[in-house]
Order: structure tokens, then sequence, then C-alpha cells
């Protein structure tokens, strides 16, 4: 593996006078990679690791920017040793942690994320890290850690006020930044005490919600708060995607490049959502700029469900260098109920890196619906608005030229033929050789999505969108030029 390649996967504390905001360099664009729990739970072992690193790879992950490997919970046994330190749970790990993390994550250019608790337990019962912050930090150090998710479980009162947990997080901060490893900094606080307010100087994301179900608008007694109060006193478990969509987009002006609002795992791949609504779950989360953590079985996903998480029209939003998330700026009610007081139909836009533009129209309702905005209400409703007043070319991200087909996927999967093979790379994006900023300031149409036709100045967009569906464009000027067709040779 080459050195450059290596030097690509993390950004050094140089980065942060370009970085400008971020507080230690690191996440200038959102996070992304695989985590154990949503899958697996507190049961998983050396081996569940092993057959998902090597998936992130062969399946072409890895160079997509799904990078970082999470051990959630019970990494460790359930006491410390003598002199204080955690112990690796020799029972789940027998080769050791460091001989793991060496050759399952950092040979193959993967990145090694650990987790703990601000408490003094873990959500699942382990040792947590409060009043242990610097050996804590300086054990993960050693392991070789780049990623640290950091709970809020047992936090023994430790909370209520912006300032407490801010404090209480912030020693971690300094116990990370002391080892003198580059360590992205995620806190999961689940939105306790704003996070949005204070997080952004001493992390690099934190948790804006209760924990993710996956189901697309199932209302849950476990997470007591409707999409509309984006601020819960009681955040909970089981929260839908239309749930954590709703209270994500009160607060989607607080991203910055080294700073995220986290909408908690992906769950493409776990069975409980159709087609449709896993595309929009991912589109969503890539616009409004949330890490993307897979939280799947990378050896069960479907040919469709692959699609859906290597589409790289979307994650090219997601990872855009200007750092802009998308925004809500309409919401309509249909013929079925309302979710909780929010409009079932839902016009979102925001701003891309060059001056493109991204559109979504989000159908809630449980039947299709044709959905028209002209470009006034796309951005914003005010009609002097310059963007509205000019012609805009489109391009479908979710066209047919952006997502492998589910043969292709198929073949891929079961090991038929490398993701590089498929006709030649063409729904494939390796953001390893060529970043994503760079593909997207050559004009690689591969970024773009599917060329779907013109709006003119004042003009009218308009979808058939399927229940629980999205329609998702980038827009570009129409006054910019032609996009010189271009693909990487893969």
């Amino acid at each position: 593996m080459s050195s450059s390649f290596l030097l690509g996967l993390h950004f050094s504390h140089a980065t942060l006078a370009a970085s400008g905001l971020s507080y230690n360099g690191l996440s200038i664009t959102p996070a992304m990679g695989w985590d154990t729990y949503n899958a697996y739970a507190l049961d998983y072992n050396e081996t569940t690791i092993q057959d998902n690193a090597d998936r992130l790879v062969s399946l072409g992950f890895r160079d997509l920017g799904y990078r970082v490997v999470i051990f959630d919970d019970a990494m460790t046994e359930k006491n410390r040793s003598s002199n204080g330190s955690l112990v690796e749970n020799s029972s789940k790990f027998p080769s050791g942690l460091k001989s793991l993390v060496d050759r399952s994550l950092h040979s193959q250019g993967l990145q090694f994320g650990v987790y703990s608790s601000a408490g003094r337990f873990t959500c699942g019962g382990y040792p947590g890290s409060l009043g242990y912050e610097p050996a804590d930090a300086s054990w993960w150090a050693s392991l070789g850690a780049d990623y640290l998710k950091y709970d809020n479980c047992y936090n023994e009162g430790n909370s209520g006020t912006p300032k407490l947990s801010e404090h209480r997080y912030a020693v971690m901060s300094n116990a990370l930044n002391s080892t003198g490893r580059d360590i992205t900094y995620s806190l999961c606080n689940w939105g306790d005490d704003k996070p949005w307010e204070w997080a952004s100087t001493i992390s690099n994301s934190a948790r804006m919600s209760g924990d993710i179900q996956d189901y697309f608008d199932r209302p849950a007694a476990s997470c007591p708060c409707g999409p509309d109060e984006y601020y819960c006193q009681l955040p909970g478990y089981g929260c839908s995607v239309f749930n954590i969509l709703g209270k994500a987009s009160h607060i989607t002006s607080k991203n910055q490049p080294g700073y995220w609002n986290d909408l908690d795992m992906l769950e493409v791949g776990n069975g409980g959502m159709s087609y449709d609504e896993y595309k929009t779950h991912f589109s969503m989360w890539a616009a409004i700029k949330s890490p993307l953590i897979m939280g799947n079985k990378l050896y069960d996903l479907s040919p469709e469900d692959y699609g859906i998480l290597t589409n790289p029209a979307v994650i090219a939003l997601n990872q855009d260098p200007q750092g802009s998330a998308i925004q809500r700026h309409l919401v309509e009610q249909t013929d079925n109920k309302d979710r909780w007081g929010v409009g079932e139909v839902q016009l979102w836009s925001g701003s891309l890196f060059g001056g493109d533009q991204v559109v979504a129209f989000v159908n809630a309702a449980n039947s299709s619906r044709t959905i028209s905005y002209d470009l006034v209400e796309v951005f914003g409703g005010v009609s002097t608005n310059e963007q509205a007043q000019q012609a805009w070319n489109l391009y479908d991200v979710w066209g047919n030229e952006t997502v492998i087909p589910a043969a292709s996927a198929a073949m891929v999967l079961n090991g038929t033929v490398g993701i590089e093979a498929v006709n030649e790379g063409r729904w494939y994006y390796n953001a390893s050789e060529t970043s994503w900023a760079d593909g997207l300031a050559s004009n690689d149409t591969l970024l773009l999505g599917t060329p779907a036709g013109r709006v003119e100045a004042a003009g009218t967009l308009s979808a058939e969108v399927p229940s629980h569906g999205i329609a998702m464009w980038r827009l570009r000027s129409a006054d910019k030029g032609n996009t010189k067709k271009k693909r990487d040779e893969l």
C-alpha cells in the first residue's frame, strides 16, 4: 500500500489552519465507517471484526470513504485492573486488540474506533471513563485508536445544564489531545443539554437525538418526543428515521467543517424498511451532513442495499467540501393522518461546492404523490432571490447512471467480480484515488448524478414521489457551461 494512500486517511493537526473551525483539525468532512452495535449489540468478537473489515475492503466501501471500524461497547472486561487500567476482553479478542487492529484494520487502510461512556459505566455495564479520562485515552492511543464514540450512560447527575455537560465531555477532549495521536472525538449524548450549542469547540460530532430504530415513521413510547420537539429532555431510544429527521431540521445550521450533528447510525441493510424508505434515510443523512456510519452485517447486504450505500452522487453531497447542511423550507399536510404535527410532504434545499444546489422532495405520506414547487419556494420563498431567477441543469442523484444495477451488485456481493471490474467502474467512485473534493472540482459526472433536464428561471420542479420516498437533484447553473463527461479509469 502506498504511503500517499495511508497519509490520505488522516488529517494531521497541521490541517487546523486550513480547516478554520475544527477544534483538532480532524473531520473536515463527516466521518464514514461501520459500527458493531446495531447489527450485533454486545455480541461481537474478533471474527466479527475481521469478517466485516475484509468486506469493507473487498466491496469497495473503504475506497468510498467508509474507513473507521467502531468496536461499540463490551470491548473490555467487566472490571478494571488493580491499578485502574482498562483490560481488553481476551475471550472476545484472543489474538489481542493491538494485533487485531494492526492486522485487520491499519494494514488495510482502515481506522480503529473505540467506545466508552462519560459515566461510571458504559450503557452495556462495562467500565465507563468518568474520572479515568487521561488513563483511558492513553490506553486507547497505545492500541492505535483513531476515533472515540463517547456515550452518556451512568453520568452520575453530571448533566442538566449545557455547562455541566460541556465540562464533563471537555475532560475527555483534553485527554485525547494530550495523547499526541489524532483521534476523532464523537459525542453520543443524545442531544442532552443541546450539544449543538457548545460541542463544536471540544469535539468533531455530537448525537442530537435518542437512538435510532430500523423504522421509517413508527412512534415508540421509548422515544417520547415528537419530531418537532428538537430539544427533548428524555431522548430515549427506538426513534424512527422520520422522528430524527424532524428534530434535525431545526439545527442544521449548527454544522460546520470539523463539527457535525450526528443523526445516529445508518440502518440500511437491517431489513426493517422498504427500498424507498432506505433511500430517503440515506439521502437525508448524507445531505444534512451526518456522519455516515453503517450499522449492518456487511455479508448479509442485498444488492439493493449495496446500491444505496455505494451511490457516489449521494455520498458526494455528504463529503462536499463546503460543508453546508440541507435546510427544510416547507412542510405540507396531506389527506393522511398528521405525523406528530409535522407535515408529511417536505421541501429541503441547500448550497454546495462551486455554486451547485441540492433539492429534495420528501414524501412521508402513505401513498405516492406528485410534488411540485417553483424555484422561488425552492430557494426560500423570496421572489427576488437571484437563484430563483436563473435557469438550472438538473441531475437526478438516484438516476440509473449513479446506482449500480442489482445484477451487477449481486456479482460483487457474491465475489464473482470485484467492484472495479463491473462495467469498468461505471457506478463506482474510488475516493482513495481521487478525493471527493478533487472529483467535484474536475466535474466528474459520476458525482453529479444522471442528467434530468433543465428548469428555467422562475420555473417549477415536479416529480412523482413514492410513499415514504424521495426525489433529489443536484442543480448546476445553466450558465456554468456544459459539463465535460469524465470517469476515473479503475
